[in-house]
């Protein structure tokens, strides 16, 4: 009924609490990017279809998925160290059986941080569209992620969330990986436009945010600021010890963005001078 896509890169550490969590389907498909830990032996054990690709971007691994060829008319696309709550596998099955409305469906992450739920430093919800029609469903890059494709059509809102286990391979891990995603973002935040001023006061709250987002790019002390939405604002203090330690990790990987883009516009001078 649900066909389930998991992308994977060394996860032999998160695939199985993944992969259980996703019993309920039949059809579920592994785009592993050439790990060298036993991610493979355990998606194969697991009874799941796996195919290797290298990896060039999130989105084109997800839509790689739908040309494969997927079992079923409705598919969830997962990271490893995200997990399938039992409401949500409830709210997908529903949805799968009786929905004619809908092309895609957007959720929310929990995000997990030393073993509990980052309800406040964590944004909670912030969602992204990750159910949908196989047929319809495809998505684009923006950033170090992606986002569904503007003609998808008709999306709708799941109740119940994800859990994200980003902090599962340790700090330094989520180091390295954020490093990289820094450099990313900065070439999304160098071809910035100042948003519409209809989508900032959008009634929905993934235009309504994402309209925020475009906007910040423009804001002087941004890594400051980062720290005080998710510390004060979005009241990270309510979290403990946990919410102000990834307050600050947030706030130093805004400013890893901003001096990403300071480089680039460094060797755009340059350039532009030569």
């Amino acid at each position: 009924m649900i066909s389930i896509v998991v992308l994977t890169l060394n996860e032999a550490a998160n695939l199985p609490r993944c992969l259980a969590s996703v019993g309920f389907s039949d059809d579920v498909l592994v785009i592993d990017s050439g790990s060298s830990d036993d991610t493979v032996a355990i998606a194969r054990a697991a009874g799941a279809r796996i195919v290797e690709r290298a990896f060039d971007s999130f989105a084109q691994q997800r839509n790689a998925a739908h040309a494969v060829g997927l079992r079923h008319k409705w598919v969830l696309h997962l990271d490893a160290d995200e997990v399938v709550t039992s409401a949500l596998a409830a709210e997908l099955m529903t949805i799968a059986e009786s929905d004619h409305e809908h092309a895609a469906y957007r959720v929310a992450s929990r995000l997990m941080f030393r073993g509990d739920w980052l309800k406040h430093a964590g944004m909670y919800p912030v969602y992204q569209v990750r159910f949908g029609r196989a047929s319809v469903l495809r998505f684009i890059d923006v950033g170090h992620g992606q986002r569904e494709a503007p003609d998808v059509g008709p999306i709708g809102t799941l109740v119940a969330p994800l859990d994200h286990y980003n902090f599962s391979r340790g700090i330094g891990d989520w180091i390295i990986r954020h490093t990289r995603y820094a450099a990313l973002e900065a070439a999304r935040a160098g071809r910035r436009e100042w948003p519409k001023f209809a989508t900032m006061i959008a009634r929905d709250p993934v235009v309504r945010r994402r309209a925020l987002k475009q906007m910040a790019d423009w804001l002087p002390g941004r890594p400051l600021l980062r720290f005080l939405y998710s510390y004060i604002i979005r009241r990270g203090f309510l979290d403990g010890r946990a919410g102000f330690d990834y307050s600050c990790m947030m706030a130093i990987y805004q400013y890893l963005i901003d001096q990403h883009m300071v480089e680039q516009q460094t060797k755009e001078g340059i350039h532009d001078r030569s």
